[in-house]
């Protein structure tokens, strides 16, 4: 038997330990749409805990059951589905979901203007190169930024300003990326707008004032900026956190992203590649390349293919080079490698070296192609799959020199790089065109790093169009007599109309992904209010606390909905949550608005491990490493416990 355990994966045994779960509380609940609705639950968590599927993927498979219960009910021992299938699909017309698309793009606006160069202009020019000054800057600008868009939005436009000021000030980019992706979080808590579960929260109020008991008083929503002083208080916290102890917390390992306007520096300060350059050969007749493909090539010397002619003109870039092209006698080789690595191939291979480049010395001039720094964020389709699977080269244009993981960095002298999957947050050192790197920047798979290369121009002549429309929608939010939805589509449209991007831009702009796991989410929590689950785990967590103090048993809700997050998205944490948080306030005669808004608010109380969206994306970037993120992240998650459940006290103690 200790065998068979022995041979069973973690996510085997967690499937057989939630199954067990399951089972037992269906024998502990007062019905049977309560015991479904548990095991669903049961099975949400495992889903999200374990990553069996993505999280939009596991989101929708939760849907659709809900809906086939309908079918099923008579074999379930139900009276009807856990869901009526007229609200099945309402998430995604609610106000939450188009609100969030709508701030997708009006975040995507205000990128395409070039307002965030300017940012980073104004942050050199006032911040100098002290990492006291630099830190608040970035920080506190980062976190302004994101009360307004997705935090992770926020810190992928902010992650090449923070490379630029880390090539120029010579700090390492360790000192500098954790504290502004954890600004970038802790100021989407600002207003109602920065965070998905903010978003989601009074929808969830207005759902819930539906089922509320004959009597009971409706609970208020809240305005824009009603969560402004908690916000501004957890920001202003985790800014004096970083400028007080970043120098204990912080890890500083020489990891900063050069610039790449020059590979031969950036290649010898971060790779040790002092001698790396790009290099032009014939392969004559006789040549032991000869009748060899470029994956051959590359696997025996260690030397990279960016560039080929063969009679019918230069290939490069995306669908110019792969690794199938066969080497013919009298094709010309655009190698990228070092001295020794590119003089061994020389001769073994009797190739004609040319001095300088011919061919290629247009289509490989610093005009025209260089290295670049990308990274790959969190749900990117590339996560898990190879360079080689991909077939990188030839779709992307990319041809992969280095990856960077934490402290561990793989290139390609050393073999390797181009069969390790991809990690979220994971920081590639490429060689690629101008041209494809413009194209890989409006692709969600990547977060381009390299900024400084020539490339589309922005549209700063659209600053005040989308300036105006961005101060439209703030006016239209302050008024209070639209809803979110409409406010926010207001500027978005503004934007689109005017050519601040165009429709094709504002598509793109929007992560499907969250949308689909946001709406898919919705009818979940409407089967845990109506089916009484809420209300039956609210007593037993009444029972369980038995008469504590309020703040007591509010301080509870949050740890609960901090944990929560750590191991599913802040949306999921927030649908389950709320429920049960307005449930317990009921019973204990606590603000079930205050109460829901504790859920809301430490479901972004998500920095003990890199699972948040933010934390993934600047792991590679900042060489960080788990430790780090529970060095640095356990003492800014107890300090946000403390301060926002003192602020929401002080700020809505009369509510």
């Amino acid at each position: 038997m200790s065998a068979f355990f022995r041979h069973l994966s973690l996510r085997e045994l967690a499937a057989a330990a939630f199954a067990i779960f399951a089972l037992w509380m269906a024998g502990q609940v007062p019905s049977v749409e309560i015991a479904w609705v548990i095991a669903l639950l049961t099975l949400t968590i495992y889903l999200f805990a374990f990553e069996v599927v993505s999280v939009d993927v596991a989101a929708i498979t939760i849907m659709v059951l809900l809906g086939l219960s309908t079918l099923f009910a008579p074999l379930m021992g139900l009276e009807a589905g856990l869901v009526p299938m007229k609200q099945l699909y309402e998430g995604f017309s609610s106000n939450a979901v188009i609100s969030i698309i709508a701030v997708m793009i009006i975040g995507a606006g205000l990128d395409k203007t070039g307002i965030m160069t300017r940012v980073a202009g104004f942050i050199m020019r006032i911040g100098g190169s002290s990492e006291a000054r630099i830190i608040p800057l970035i920080s506190g600008t980062v976190g302004g930024i994101s009360s307004f868009m997705q935090n992770v939005g926020a810190a992928a436009l902010f992650l090449p300003v923070v490379s630029r000021i880390s090539a120029r000030t010579r700090l390492p980019m360790s000192r500098l990326l954790m504290p502004m992706g954890f600004c970038a979080i802790l100021g989407g808590t600002i207003t109602m707008v920065g965070s998905s579960p903010l978003i989601l929260l009074n929808d969830l109020l207005l759902t819930l004032n539906q089922a509320l008991p004959a009597g009971e008083a409706p609970m208020r929503t809240f305005r824009l900026f009603d969560v402004a002083p908690v916000g501004i208080a957890l920001l202003l916290t985790g800014i004096v956190y970083f400028v007080l102890f970043g120098r204990f917390v912080l890890p500083s390992r020489g990891t900063e992203l050069i610039e790449a306007s020059d590979p031969s520096q950036y290649y010898g300060e971060t790779y040790g590649f002092s001698d790396f350059s790009v290099h032009e050969v014939r392969v004559p007749p006789g040549s032991p390349l000869v009748g060899t493909s470029v994956d051959g090539m590359e696997r025996r010397w260690h030397v990279r293919a960016v560039a080929i002619e063969k009679g019918d003109g230069v290939r490069l870039g995306a669908a110019g080079v792969d690794r199938s092209l066969g080497i013919e006698a009298g094709t010309f080789l655009g190698l990228l490698g070092g001295k020794e690595q590119f003089d061994t191939f020389a001769a073994e291979n009797g190739v004609e070296v040319r001095p300088e480049a011919e061919v290629f010395a247009e289509a490989l001039s610093p005009a025209k192609a260089g290295i670049a720094e990308i990274v790959i964020p969190p749900g990117s389709k590339l996560v898990g799959k190879s360079a080689r699977d991909v077939w990188m080269r030839k779709v992307y244009g990319l041809s992969v020199l280095a990856i960077r993981r934490g402290d561990e960095t793989l290139t390609f002298r050393t073999g390797g790089v181009r069969d390790m999957p991809f990690k979220p947050g994971d920081a590639l050192v490429v060689h690629t065109t101008w041209l494809d790197l413009t194209r890989i920047e409006k692709d969600r798979d990547f977060v381009v790093v390299t900024t400084e290369y020539p490339h589309e121009e922005l549209r700063p002549h659209k600053v005040p169009m989308a300036l105006l429309f961005f101060a439209i929608t703030l006016a239209l939010v302050l008024i209070g007599h639209v809803m979110l939805s409409v406010a926010l589509l207001t500027g978005a449209l503004g934007m689109i109309l005017t050519g601040v991007l165009s429709i094709e831009e504002a598509y793109e702009a929007v992560s499907w992904k969250t949308v689909f796991l946001l709406a898919s989410l919705i009818p979940l929590g409407l089967a845990v209010e109506s089916s009484g689950t809420a209300i039956w785990i609210a007593d037993q967590t009444l029972a369980a606390l038995g008469h504590l103090p309020d703040w007591v048993i509010q301080a509870a809700v949050a740890v609960l909905a901090t944990f929560f997050t750590l191991i599913m998205s802040n949306v999921g944490a927030t649908v389950l949550l709320v429920p049960l948080a307005v449930n317990i306030a009921y019973g204990i005669g606590a603000s079930p608005a205050v109460f829901a808004l504790t859920v809301a608010i430490a479901t972004s109380n998500s920095f003990l491990i890199p699972t948040h969206q933010v934390n993934a994306l600047i792991m590679g970037p900042g060489g960080y490493r788990v430790p780090d993120y529970m060095k640095a992240g356990g003492i800014m998650t107890v300090l946000f416990l403390i301060v926002s459940l003192a602020m929401l006290n002080l700020v809505f103690w009369s509510a």
